[in-house]
């Protein structure tokens, strides 16, 4: 639980987001608010269309809300320009996609490594980090291999040591367990949940998938695009 003086890693409050659809304006969020903090291993749920994704893109600087307020760390996000939100999404927040969103034409370790070459860490320093983050994940021995010479599993991983290598404030992961099978997913959430435990990986999940909800610490149901239920019992 978060401590009544304890700043929340992500906060939303009465937020809002509606898309054009021709002459239509549809809401996707109605309302939303939500606090996430430091060290939680959260499931956001519900229906399609209800506004997960969403909420996730605005929480990751991805999209702005049509109303109300969206704050990382404290800092609202609203007021920031395009080059302050760029640079706050590769320092402070780790993006794991249903689609991998890894680069062909990169081994795994350069995948890996991309976000700590942007900052300018030193080649040396990148180098001790990214081959301890592939070896934690399962994948010593593959840092050679592009994405095509690995499975969908081994790609997630990759994306896994990728969004965790900048030690961000949160990891949003969108669906990661989608595309793989039963066996797979369940050992990239044992690798998710050691993190969380071993390193304190804050880490927000949107997802149908009950085996993420069953890991859970809590869950966040949403339903036209407002919490419905937000409990600790990992059930959506």
């Amino acid at each position: 639980m978060m401590s009544s003086n304890e700043t929340p890693i992500v906060e939303l409050r009465e937020v809002t987001k509606h898309y054009r659809q021709g002459a239509l304006e549809v809401p996707a969020l109605r309302g939303l608010t939500l606090s996430v903090a430091k060290g939680e291993f959260t499931a956001i749920c519900g229906p399609s269309g209800s506004g997960k994704t969403t909420a996730l893109n605005l929480i990751g600087a991805l999209d702005k809300p049509t109303s109300g307020s969206v704050a990382l760390e404290g800092r609202d996000l609203g007021p920031l320009s395009r080059r302050v939100l760029s640079h706050l999404r590769r320092d402070r927040i780790g993006f794991v996609f249903q689609a991998y969103n890894l680069m062909p034409v990169l081994t795994a370790y350069e995948n890996a490594e991309i976000v700590l070459s942007l900052q300018g860490v030193e080649a040396a320093a990148r180098r001790e980090r990214v081959m301890g983050l592939l070896a934690e994940v399962g994948l010593e021995g593959l840092e050679g291999r592009r994405p095509d010479e690995l499975s969908g599993g081994q790609q997630q991983r990759v994306a896994i040591a990728r969004a965790i290598a900048s030690s961000p404030a949160v990891v949003l992961a969108d669906e990661p367990t989608a595309n793989v099978d039963s066996d797979t997913a369940e050992k990239l959430l044992d690798i998710m949940q050691k993190l969380n435990r071993d390193r304190g990986v804050t880490f927000l999940f949107s997802t149908h998938d009950p085996r993420v909800m069953e890991r859970a610490r809590r869950v966040v149901r949403i339903v036209d695009g407002r919490v419905e239920r937000d409990d600790q019992r990992g059930r959506c």
